[in-house]
């Protein structure tokens, strides 16, 4: 089991950079596609044990440190899964009728998780939110603009994730908005909270035996 802490050592943020590497923290909201966060407090430890990475065994992230707005990004499998922390005003976006009637399969109808995350939060517990990172369109990895009033090239955004590549859009829950290329929600991947400080992403809740390889598509 990889335990991944945070630390607080601060580096520009590199767009492409996060291509390669996938560990990163994001706290604050970038200005427009391609522009950085303010900061990027990298975790200490870069990389899972690579035997776990092998057998695709489950990462532990102490979230200890993972305040409200915050996204921490874990590779799984090879695959960044974003973790973030939703505030209350973020939850409250997630069931305005204004973002409802945008969104593409509001009620996570399509499997792109466990019943478990099926919700309006998709998640298990609302203020976390537990995503791969990797848009259902072609691949890439979508940019993270928490903030209402964030500079992104698109009307009335309301917080969530837009892919830079061809303009797919996502909100807070990863849910996919209608008229952009992206066919399906972002996946959720088997995750549970072995205690209250600890997300451990790999593998389900005791009373879920979730197959990942069953969902929709990456």
């Amino acid at each position: 089991m990889t335990t991944l802490p945070v630390d607080q050592t601060q580096i520009p943020f590199d767009h492409k950079q996060t291509r390669r590497d996938f560990l990163y923290v994001l706290t604050g909201c970038v200005g427009a596609v391609g522009a950085a966060a303010t900061v990027v407090p990298l975790l200490s430890q870069m990389e899972p044990d690579q035997a776990t990475l092998a057998a695709g065994g489950p990462v532990d992230l102490d979230l200890s440190k993972v305040q409200p707005g915050q996204q921490v990004v874990v590779r799984w499998r090879g695959r960044p899964v974003f973790v973030i922390n939703r505030s209350p005003a973020a939850l409250k976006t997630l069931q305005d009728e204004k973002l409802l009637s945008q969104l593409a399969d509001a009620g996570s109808e399509q499997l792109q998780q466990a019943d478990y995350a099926k919700n309006w939060h998709r998640s298990i517990k609302p203020e976390y939110g537990v995503y791969v990172g990797i848009c259902t369109h072609l691949g890439c990895i979508p940019m993270y603009y928490p903030d209402p009033s964030a500079s992104v090239p698109t009307s009335d955004w309301l917080g969530g994730y837009f892919c830079p590549c061809h303009g797919s859009k996502y909100d807070l829950a990863a849910r996919v908005f209608r008229g952009v290329p992206a066919p399906y929600n972002l996946p959720v991947p088997p995750y549970h909270f072995p205690s209250d400080g600890v997300v451990r992403i790999g593998t389900n809740p005791p009373d879920s035996n979730f197959d990942f390889s069953s969902i929709n598509q990456l």
